[in-house]
């Protein structure tokens, strides 16, 4: 005879929070565009802080950066029949392969001003994701 489940606690507060977050959570698009800005973020601050920055320091944070666009570029590889048109997926990847190897030149020869790109990269794709998509059929605001 099959035993009956216990209550789990744990369990129901797992499915609890599940239930709320996937509620209350922004879309992907929005989330993209946090950590994108988190990842401009971070750079922005240790060229503001250059002064104390070694290299123990600039690798991480150029980590978090690379480990975020690793997330895109993988995900442009892939999945070549998502809902992203070929175009798009071709550009996240040469983009990726920009950053990746901008990073290996400012580790090579850290220098203050080389971080200035990953910046605004990073802003510009943010905003770009961040941003509502047109609507087919409807003007945009002015």
């Amino acid at each position: 005879m099959p035993k009956k489940p216990t209550y789990n606690p744990h369990a129901a507060a797992a499915s609890a929070y599940g239930d709320n977050a996937q509620k209350n959570a922004p879309d992907q698009r929005e989330l993209e565009g946090r950590i994108l800005l988190k990842a401009a973020k971070l750079i922005k601050d240790l060229q503001d802080d250059w002064e104390n920055v070694n290299s123990e320091i600039l690798e991480s944070t150029l980590l978090y950066n690379r480990q975020v666009w690793m997330i895109f570029y993988d995900t442009a590889l892939e999945n070549p029949e998502g809902d992203r048109p070929s175009e798009l997926r071709s550009n996240i990847i040469n983009l990726a392969n920009f950053i990746f190897k901008r990073e290996v030149e400012i580790i090579a020869k850290p220098e203050k001003q080389k971080l200035d790109v990953l910046v605004n990269i990073n802003r510009e794709i943010a905003a770009g994701l961040m941003s509502k998509p047109q609507t087919s059929g409807t003007p945009p605001a002015s």
